[in-house]
């Protein structure tokens, strides 16, 4: 199950606050929907919320009605202030929407139809770095893991809080790919008090 998905230049969302009891995605065929969606917490932790946010940005991009490059880049940075409001103290939200501001105002010679394209590319290149590093932080923190040892885990830690993966489960998806045997005790995850992510 991912949290963030996507696929036929559409965006859907996991829904984490259904979870347990139901598995529901959120459509997002509006930036305003994903904000939403970052602000009531049915996306958690901070690297999905930052790649939902890159998402969410090339989203708003495909509904500015803009020919021209000046006027698209000022809606464009309105849409990045609506996003990064949604969640003040999320680092990886600001950063991801300052990441693919840059990236649009450094492309100086394409016009609003390539920059949209750009954006979909960065987007697409923040959801992957995240997965690959997860995959680094999960190869890496898995030789500190003894067989037999017993780890505790409290609020989001995994897949749905990332890209993909997971960090500190990370670390524990890949030392039970390494064959070692590790107990997991996971706590409640905040803020919704819902059963471990």
């Amino acid at each position: 199950m991912d949290a963030i998905i996507w696929e036929n230049d559409s965006l859907r969302l996991l829904d984490q606050t259904k979870l347990p009891r139901s598995i529901e995605y959120i459509e997002c065929n509006d930036y305003r929907t994903v904000a939403e969606a970052i602000k009531r917490l049915s996306v958690r932790g901070a690297p999905a919320i930052g790649a939902a946010a890159a998402y969410g940005l090339v989203v708003g991009a495909k509904q500015i009605d803009a020919a021209d490059r000046k006027t698209f880049l000022e809606k464009l940075e309105a849409i990045a202030g609506e996003l990064g409001a949604t969640r003040p103290t999320a680092v990886n939200l600001r950063w991801a929407l300052e990441r693919m501001m840059m990236r649009v105002t450094t492309a100086l010679e394409q016009d609003v139809d390539e920059l949209r394209k750009i954006m979909l590319e960065e987007a697409h290149t923040i959801y992957s770095e995240d997965v690959q590093s997860n995959r680094k932080m999960g190869e890496f923190g898995q030789e500190l893991l003894p067989d037999g040892a017993r780890v505790l885990t409290h609020c989001n830690a995994g897949a749905l809080a990332t890209a993909g993966y997971g960090t500190a489960l990370g670390v524990i998806r890949a030392a039970h790919e390494k064959g070692k045997q590790i107990s997991v005790y996971a706590g409640e995850t905040r803020p919704l008090l819902q059963a471990p992510g």
